[in-house]
């Protein structure tokens, strides 16, 4: 006689036990937690974000050349995703709110490509829900602050640039100091190239060679932090190919020399001025920096005074053809 199988199976219990139960039958599966309510309304505000951020910047201030058919306002995508050294899908699904995971490394890269100022920064990371491996760290964003700054230091000749020499904002004066300011391209707003290409920056640099060489010193310093940043690359290969001096000096692979902060400027209409430099970080880490010109002795403060005047006259005729006197790169 054949007995069937019963088709359910004693609960296992304690040791001992004796009885037996019908399996239970099986649970539907739960349901997938459905995804945050704010998850895409956080996308979208971060997308319109980096558009924002990226349509404000000139390729001028990130090394790259303009072109004639360039359309789009400020940088290009694939572009932001060069100097981030991101991949340009990837940025592109960003900017398209794609539901993607990004690392906070990529965010870093992204923020630094942006040249978003602290505030910015952290909005970014907020929007993407994630945490800033270097809080504090400052890009460099030139604040209204800072334009005011430049501008009550007057007649003192200063400016704004960033550890690359990269001039970001100046007063009337200091854009008179050593030639018109206002009057080269944005793309030529770099102490390393004026001081290696520009005759009428040179000729006011008393002590040129020695000046070269410690700014050469200082930007191989500072480069070592952004060896693989095309900016930097792109700015090396330019003054590279223009200057035989740059070659050579750079060739020696100088660090840094110790060189006096009393600076000799020749200037065509007022004169020798003797002024002492004086360098203010803007941020916790190195990178933008005030750097302001004060007079040695009462002779160079005149002479000052005199090029602050001229400077506001040139500025007022800048304004009266809607050019600004002080210039924000």
């Amino acid at each position: 006689m054949t007995v069937d199988t019963p088709l359910t199976q004693p609960a296992t219990g304690p040791v001992g036990a004796t009885a037996s139960r019908p399996a239970a039958a099986p649970r539907p599966a739960a349901p997938r937690p459905a995804a945050p309510r704010d998850g895409a309304a956080r996308r979208a505000e971060l997308a319109a974000f980096l558009r924002s951020r990226r349509e404000r910047i000139t390729p001028e201030q990130v090394g790259l050349p303009r072109g004639a058919r360039r359309r789009t306002p400020g940088l290009r995508r694939e572009e932001v995703a060069h100097l981030g050294a991101v991949g340009v899908t990837w940025y592109t699904w960003l900017e398209q709110a794609r539901d993607i995971h990004v690392s906070p490394q990529v965010l870093d890269a992204v923020a630094r490509a942006l040249l978003l100022d602290r505030a910015e920064r952290s909005h970014l990371f907020a929007l993407a829900g994630a945490i800033d491996p270097t809080p504090g760290t400052e890009c460099t964003g030139v604040t209204r602050a800072l334009r005011q700054m430049l501008c009550q230091l007057e007649p003192f000749p200063a400016v704004l640039q960033n550890s690359r020499f990269d001039i970001l904002a100046y007063n009337a004066t200091y854009g008179r100091l050593m030639c018109d300011l206002d009057a080269l391209p944005e793309e030529d707003r770099n102490c390393m190239w004026l001081a290696f290409t520009h005759p009428e920056w040179r000729a006011s640099v008393v002590d040129l060679d020695a000046t070269m060489r410690v700014m050469a010193a200082k930007f191989r310093a500072s480069m070592a932090e952004h060896v693989a940043e095309p900016a930097w690359k792109a700015l090396v290969a330019r003054l590279t190919e223009a200057s035989s001096e740059f070659r050579e000096i750079w060739a020696q692979h100088e660090v840094i020399r110790p060189m006096s902060s009393v600076k000799l400027f020749r200037h065509p209409r007022v004169g020798t001025l003797q002024l002492s430099a004086t360098s203010l970080w803007t941020g916790p880490n190195p990178g933008p920096k005030l750097l302001s010109y004060t007079p040695v002795d009462e002779v160079t403060r005149e002479r000052l005074e005199l090029l602050a005047t001229e400077a506001a006259e040139a500025a007022r005729s800048a304004r009266s053809a809607e050019s600004p006197a002080l210039v924000t790169v």
